[in-house]
């Protein structure tokens, strides 16, 4: 009786999937799909032996020739990386840092943090309150960590020569077109884009942004990756490039030393790892994003499932959960520098998830303050993401940024490289109204501090082997995009495309609205979140403002029930989600 009555909750969990999924207009101007799958999406893939997902198509083949050619998950994430910088340069690059996640065949995984650290010169009241000051320019800048990360992990790991991995990018930097998604983001930015010289020159030479198609060309950028592929990052970290970047920042106002590029380590770390939902969720460690994710699921997982969490009221669990996940992150820090050994015990603990989920009233939402969130939020921005799969089952999860649209709106014109706005993640001293929450000690600047970030690349185990590898873009809303993903599939029984298709609402806590997406992405695809579900959501007193935007998700699926001898190694479903305009690639 109780599994007849689990397969019934479950099919019926399938046709309400079915037709949420199905409020999105699938009129797809590019491929003519529809949400039956009746034609074939682009951005499904099924592989036997590796897969890429990245956010744009150019790179995801990139990385799938690199596996062919034997090479491993780790090669490959160096060249996608390095193509993502090229292609994406608004979202991630050689200017920025990242977080990845690596879990070897053998079962060893590995957290390696290449996240950007302040300058040695820099202090916490360094902006005397001023947040412009932080958010773009010069002094928000921040000692960049991608190509020491990538490095130190191949040199480990990879199988393919250096010079192999970074060639591609080297060549598309010379001239590569305007992709849709590329040619929003700089509509949305144009004024700072003309605003600077090295923007300006790079992407409107003529005064006039380029359009979409048309060829960019970083000759500056494609000279300073060839230097990286002959001479590694020592040129970057203490030679000719590091010397021009540090010039071109200090023109722009900056504090970056030589001293601070010498000085910057990529750090291996043990990840997190949670037992949940009947998996082995597999993390980065903080400053990331990883624990609040985790602390999402656990709440989550004390209701019935699926049923707990389908219509409308499931959606509403998800979104007071997430109240209170971000009521209790701000008390995160980079641990070198702040002791959160016990809120991040909190946060991995089921009773702690407990706790949380008696304090989630069914009927109604409440103000910030009921969730007990002492601090104000630091609203972190733009990212990239990069899953992949190699044929020995080695995966890599890869979260890289620049923070906001092109960073601190600055590229240096000696290097071609854009430059963060790192400094942007961290909290600052200042005086708030009486009904708002301070700012987090906990993430005040200090030199070589690495700021919270929400990004939260993540691997799932089954039975001790891998199942996903999943991440997305898509700043502060990272945390509730990855996690609804995740429950997609392996909680409401979607499969991969349909997971990462439906429409997600995203909650901040501090401001009290619920985002939701109401937007036609670059492939023409529609997402919103369905009108009876926001007047359910908006009669238990939530304040709904719809988003023209969101996460964007790289979602990859091993079929292990259906391995080949029992060994582990099953097909692969990859998905790049439509939003940005993104193509997996496998063989």
């Amino acid at each position: 009786m109780s599994h007849q009555l689990s397969s019934s909750v479950l099919l019926l969990w399938h046709v309400i999937a079915f037709l949420v999924v199905s409020n999105l207009v699938y009129a797809s101007s590019l491929n003519g799909t529809t949400i039956g799958h009746t034609k074939h999406r682009n951005e499904v893939i099924i592989a036997q032996n590796g897969a890429v997902a990245s956010d744009d198509r150019r790179c995801s083949r990139i990385g799938k020739e690199v596996l062919r050619e034997g090479g491993h998950a780790v090669d490959a994430a160096v060249a996608v990386a390095l193509c993502l910088g090229v292609v994406s340069p608004a979202s991630s690059g050689l200017g920025g840092g990242a977080f990845m996640l690596l879990r070897l065949a053998d079962g060893v995984a590995k957290a390696i943090d290449m996240r950007e650290t302040a300058p040695s010169f820099a202090s916490e009241d360094m902006y005397a309150g001023d947040a412009d000051l932080k958010a773009k320019g010069g002094l928000s800048v921040a000692v960049p960590g991608e190509l020491a990360g990538l490095h130190k992990v191949w040199k480990k790991h990879g199988k393919l020569p250096w010079k192999r991995l970074v060639k591609p990018a080297e060549i598309l930097a010379r001239g590569y077109k305007i992709s849709p998604y590329l040619g929003r983001q700089m509509e949305a930015t144009e004024s700072d884009i003309l605003a600077d010289g090295g923007l300006r020159s790079l992407f409107a030479p003529n005064g006039k942004l380029l359009n979409i198609g048309e060829i960019c060309h970083n000759k500056k950028l494609a000279y300073t990756l060839r230097l990286i592929s002959e001479f590694g990052p020592k040129i970057f970290y203490n030679g000719l490039i590091g010397h021009s970047l540090v010039r071109d920042v200090q023109k722009a106002g900056g504090i970056l030393t030589m001293k601070d590029l010498r000085r910057y380590t990529a750090k291996q770390k043990k990840p997190l790892s949670n037992d949940v939902l009947g998996l082995k969720i597999l993390g980065m460690p903080p400053p990331s994003g990883g624990p609040p994710m985790m602390l999402l699921l656990n709440i989550l997982s004390q209701y019935d499932l699926p049923s707990g969490l389908s219509g409308s009221l499931g959606i509403h669990r998800e979104i007071e959960a997430l109240k209170h996940v971000f009521a209790v992150r701000m008390n995160l820090g980079d641990p070198d520098f702040v002791n959160i050994t016990a809120v991040l015990s909190d946060m991995l603990s089921h009773e702690f998830a407990k706790v949380l989920k008696k304090d989630i009233n069914d009927n109604k939402t409440f103000s910030p303050s009921h969730y007990g969130g002492k601090w104000n939020q630091i609203h972190d921005h733009g990212t990239s993401h990069l899953s992949i799969i190699d044929r020995e089952r080695n995966a890599v999860s890869m979260t890289s940024t620049v923070n906001a649209y092109f960073g601190s709106k600055i590229l240096s014109p000696s290097t071609g490289i854009v430059l963060n706005n790192q400094m942007d993640d961290f909290s600052i001293p200042r005086s708030v109204p009486k009904d708002v929450p301070p700012p987090a000690p906990a993430n005040f600047i200090a030199p070589r501090k690495r700021p919270l970030s929400s990004m939260s690349p993540t691997i799932v185990l089954k039975d001790r082997k891998l199942k996903a590898v999943a991440g997305a873009s898509g700043g502060i809303m990272i945390i509730g995009g990855t996690s609804q993903v995740l429950l997609n599939h392996f909680v409401r029984g979607l499969d991969p495309l349909s997971s990462v298709l439906a429409p997600r609402v995203y909650h901040q806590l501090i401001p009290n609205d619920v985002t939701y997406e109401n937007w036609t992405s670059v492939s023409g695809d529609h997402f919103e979140l369905p009108a009876d579900t926001r007047e359910a959501l908006k009669s238990k007193g939530h304040v709904l403002k719809s988003l023209v935007g969101g996460t964007i998700c790289q979602f990859i699926v091993q079929d292990i029930e259906h391995s080949e001898k029992n060994k582990g190694i099953g097909k692969l479903v990859a998905v790049s989600d439509p939003r940005k305009g993104g193509v997996p690639a496998g063989y």
